[in-house]
């Protein structure tokens, strides 16, 4: 069989914003609908029928599906078998490259829908590698092609992969721009659409991120609205997980603790360690932002610390993490340690999102005051100052002109008290 019939059965289901086991229901595991996708397994005629049908596709569509194989189509296959393997390994340099090949491929053999799947999978790879520049040149092709407009999935796929991709640029408000964008195309969508919630979690990133917390937690209640905790256990473990988020950043701690216990309940290592790691990465950090100093914010820093150092991940990700442990150190009272790791990482702050940036030279600010060095403390203060202003987080903003005028005004106060001596 040809490789068209997974290329056209993960299209069409994309398309419809639909999950493997939604697709699959009671007849077909996901598993087994994942290796019809992947051409790793051949569908019998009755296979087909069931699928087309579920699909709701014309009788016609079967037979192109059952062509016999071509030359580029067993091409097309091997380089994106390649690609998935790579990807499965974590090695996404490599599944760039085979994804990029077996777009190549599909574009030359006029397949469009597989050459749109592939190239958003390069693009995906790029995002893990954090060459976010090059995925958003990619990404902004998909949406300039008219598979993008034609198919809501698709595009509503591509609008949130581009607002993550702002996000992680510091672009807040361009981000904020695009999630919206993808949610409200995302209503034309199947209520329990894995695509809507995609669309709602990139939404919920960008606002929390820019402060807009009552509107990110207005978007959180209608996200939870889309899911079914009994057949996708780990994407509501996911959902959870960014419920909780913006409950910490609300200063609803009672919440955000409720949210979080149960994405650790729903969430598990051995499913996807990468994302454990990431999920206590996340928790440690809302928490810390919330003044939370206890023992399972420790235990969670330690956990990521651990999953990243089995997974790897980007120079972000480690730098991320460090900055956790930098700001655990400083809540705890341990000054001169935090000031020592935050000066590591404010070194390769490039590599960081301009807001992230920002929040390290904030804390370094201020750890410095808390050791006694204003005048240092105050050049990485006015320098978060810009670091926010430039990704839109007003509210960081403030914070980080507070610090300079509390220090300002220490500073006037102490020399008044010495000239009047």
């Amino acid at each position: 069989m040809g490789n068209g019939f997974g290329e056209k059965l993960r299209a069409e289901r994309l398309e419809r914003g639909l999950t493997q086991a939604e697709l699959g229901k009671d007849l077909y595991s996901p598993s087994y609908i994942s290796l019809l996708e992947t051409g790793r397994r051949e569908p019998t005629a009755e296979v087909i029928e069931e699928l087309a049908r579920r699909l709701e596709l014309a009788p016609k569509a079967l037979e192109a599906w059952s062509q016999p194989i071509s030359v580029s189509d067993a091409e097309y296959v091997l380089a994106g078998l390649y690609a998935r393997q790579a990807w499965d390994l974590r090695d996404y340099q490599l599944a760039a490259s085979h994804a990029a090949t077996a777009a190549k491929i599909a574009l030359e053999g006029k397949n469009t829908s597989a050459w749109w799947n592939m190239t958003y999978m390069q693009a995906e790879c790029l995002m893990k590698q954090g060459n976010l520049q090059e995925c958003q040149r990619i990404i902004q092709h998909l949406l300039e092609h008219p598979m993008a407009t034609e198919s809501v999935g698709l595009g509503v796929r591509a609008r949130q992969m581009l607002a993550a991709v702002c996000h992680g640029q510091g672009q807040l408000s361009v981000a904020v721009e695009h999630a919206m964008e993808a949610v409200r195309l995302s209503a034309q969508l199947p209520k329990n659409s894995t695509i809507i919630i995609g669309a709602h979690r990139a939404l919920i990133g960008a606002l929390a991120e820019s402060g807009r917390l009552d509107e990110a937690w207005k978007y959180c209640q209608a996200m939870i609205d889309h899911v079914d905790e009994l057949s996708m256990s780990q994407l509501a473990g996911e959902v959870a997980w960014v419920v909780g988020n913006v409950a910490f950043m609300r200063h609803d701690y009672t919440e955000g603790v409720r949210h979080h216990e149960r994405a650790a309940r729903l969430l598990s290592p051995a499913n996807d360690i990468e994302l454990w790691a990431r999920f206590n990465k996340a928790s440690a950090a809302v928490r810390l932002s919330s003044g939370i100093v206890e023992p399972e914010t420790l235990s969670s820093i330690e956990r990521a610390e651990l999953a990243f150092s089995i997974v790897g991940g980007t120079k972000s990700d480690e730098l991320e993490v460090a900055f956790i442990r930098a700001r655990w150190l400083y809540l705890t009272g341990d000054i001169v340690a935090a000031v020592e790791k935050l000066r590591e990482i404010h070194a390769e702050r490039a590599s960081l999102a301009k807001h992230t940036a920002g929040e390290v030279s904030l804390l370094l600010g201020k750890s410095l005051k808390a050791a006694g060095e204003s005048e240092e403390a105050l050049v990485h203060l006015e320098e978060a100052q810009k670091a926010f202003s430039a990704a839109g987080a007003a509210d960081r903003v403030q914070q980080a002109m507070d610090a300079v005028l509390e220090i300002k005004l220490a500073q006037q106060r102490a020399a008044a008290a010495a000239k009047a001596s």
